[in-house]
């Protein structure tokens, strides 16, 4: 399966989640697309380019349990949360509920939106291994006290998947209690369409929910799916940036609401469309190549939990989880590093200060001197490695990269990470400001 990739001979790719990989056959359909687009710009731009839009609408709504017009294409999860928070309508005194575990450009959206008008955001404090019910209930708790203190809950905004750590949230209970108590519901499906089985999705009913293509579904970089349910549609008046799809109340309520929920996002700007578009032939390797989704799926998770377990022995740590096993249950497996954060430098400790210089030591050895990108990040008090499984692994990959691991940590003990070069505060400051919490230390992502 590597070989369908293009992958640099010697570059071992252990970090799917963060930016996804597409195969050469779509790198090759997609060219094709651009290609054609360029030999009659104009003409492909309002007469080839709708219909595929509307094809690839049509071809990946049945991976949500959608109709086809309840779906549009965005270009990342980050523009459809923004979307859709952007477009609600806040009044003074509502909220936003969100679990610590928000990805922090969603977080950013959210205190940009404090900062512009009369909404405020409330965290659900969680940090992980949790329960599915602890959270669920805790949950539930914060926005039955919002209520109780005269507040009214807007929305609240959760993930299928955390981004770091990589776990899978019980998503569907937290939909149904959002529907219990009368609050809209915005699921942050970065990690979800390609990587978890979707198609009970239009059964849950989200108010919304957005999920990358780019990630884990092969499409190339740039393409991302909103759903928006029929009866919601007429929330959504502008897509973002604000664009030629968009009329005025006095013009708008004359047109059907799904057609212009449809519309709005048929032309945004002068974005390039061929990811949208090549959604199909993604499809179609994944089905022709690979087998189909229920293969793809149970190879990646069977790989993450056994791939995570072997690099876990060898290390002589263990594997983030909970009890019931429910957050393991995804593409992920975030494995502990054996490194300590304390005061005792002789034992090799990491001081708390220079936890940010021992990170990016990590990523630039692994970078220059393995042709890797380890996605090490440090997270309540520990030092964790998050591996994505794919198809283009198997376990010897992983028995590497825990080889690999160990030379690096041995290395961080003896200070090697001391005489790294300058620049490593400038790097440092853009990923604390990028994170809001100090447990969630340096994930840094596209979404």
């Amino acid at each position: 399966m590597r070989a369908l990739f293009p992958f640099a001979q010697s570059y071992t790719p252990l970090n799917h989640g963060s930016y996804g990989s597409v195969p050469l056959t779509i790198l090759s359909h997609r060219e094709n697309l651009l290609r054609a687009y360029e030999s009659r710009e104009c003409i492909y731009k309002q007469f080839t380019l709708p219909p595929l839009l509307a094809a690839a609408r049509a071809r990946v709504a049945p991976l949500l349990g959608a109709a086809t017009d309840e779906v549009v294409f965005v270009t990342n999860a980050t523009t459809g949360v923004n979307a859709v928070l952007r477009n609600l309508v806040y009044d003074e005194g509502d909220v936003i509920v969100y679990p610590a575990s928000i990805y922090p450009a969603c977080l950013n959206t959210v205190r940009f939106l404090e900062e512009t008008t009369g909404v405020r955001g409330v965290v659900v404090d969680v940090v992980y291994p949790v329960e599915d019910d602890e959270l669920v209930e805790r949950f539930r708790a914060v926005v039955e006290g919002v209520g109780r203190e005269g507040g009214r809950v807007r929305v609240a905004v959760f993930d299928t998947i955390v981004s770091g750590p990589g776990v899978r949230v019980p998503w569907e209970r937290l939909v149904g209690v959002c529907r219990e108590l009368g609050v809209l519901s915005l699921v942050d499906g970065a990690h979800a369409i390609g990587h978890l089985d979707m198609r009970h999705a239009g059964e849950v009913k989200p108010d919304f929910l957005v999920t990358n293509c780019h990630k884990w579904l092969y499409a190339p970089r740039g393409c991302a799916v909103l759903y928006v349910p029929f009866a919601n549609q007429h929330l959504i008046t502008t897509c973002l940036p604000t664009s030629h799809g968009y009329k005025p109340p006095s013009v708008r309520k004359a047109i059907p609401t799904t057609a212009y929920f449809v519309n709005l996002f048929v032309d945004v700007s002068t974005a390039d469309a061929t990811p949208f578009i090549c959604v199909p032939a993604a499809l179609k390797f994944r089905e022709d190549v690979c087998g189909g989704e229920e293969a793809i799926l149970a190879y990646n998770h069977a790989l993450a939990y056994e791939g995570g377990n072997r690099v876990s022995e060898m290390l002589g740590t263990e594997v983030l989880d909970n009890k019931s096993g429910s957050i393991r249950r995804c593409g992920f497996a975030n494995v502990k590093l054996p490194l300590s954060v304390g005061g005792d430098s002789e034992r090799g400790d990491v001081k708390s200060e220079d936890v940010g210089r021992v990170l990016l030591f990590i990523y630039r050895t692994a970078a220059r001197e393995f042709d890797t990108y380890m996605q090490t990040f440090f997270y309540a008090g520990c030092f964790w490695t998050r591996f994505s499984a794919q198809i283009y692994l198997e376990m010897a990959d992983f028995e590497w990269a825990a080889r690999t691991l160990l030379g690096l940590c041995a290395r961080v003990k003896k200070g090697e990470w001391r005489a790294m070069e300058a620049g490593a505060e400038e790097w440092m400051a853009v990923a604390e400001g990028s994170n809001y919490d100090e447990r969630r230390a340096g994930v840094l992502e596209g979404r």
